[in-house]
């Protein structure tokens, strides 16, 4: 994702994107989905559409985080979009 003040760097040993300093994106380990930051709501309406899955790295749910699978690859860069503004607070 190429936006002024769009940086990268690592979460938890994952490789991730922060919007000025704020973390909106990361690649899990395995490469196996991208996580994104959105709104509780969305986490939830994604999950229920299954264009997402709740991210619970050692059994722990983030509720403001959804795991996008490969299987859905094609909506990356609509996720990473939608992470970018709600990490802006838009």
């Amino acid at each position: 994702l190429s936006r002024p003040g769009c940086e990268r760097s690592t979460m938890m040993g994952f490789p991730c994107l922060r919007r000025d300093g704020q973390f909106f994106a990361c690649l899990h380990r395995t490469g196996e989905s991208v996580i994104v930051k959105v709104s509780k709501d969305r986490v939830l309406a994604l999950v229920a559409e299954d264009r997402g899955e709740h991210f619970a790295p050692n059994g722990r749910t983030f509720r403001e985080w959804v795991a996008i699978p490969t299987e859905l690859s094609a909506t990356w860069a609509e996720r990473l979009e939608e992470a970018w503004f709600f990490a802006g607070g838009e």
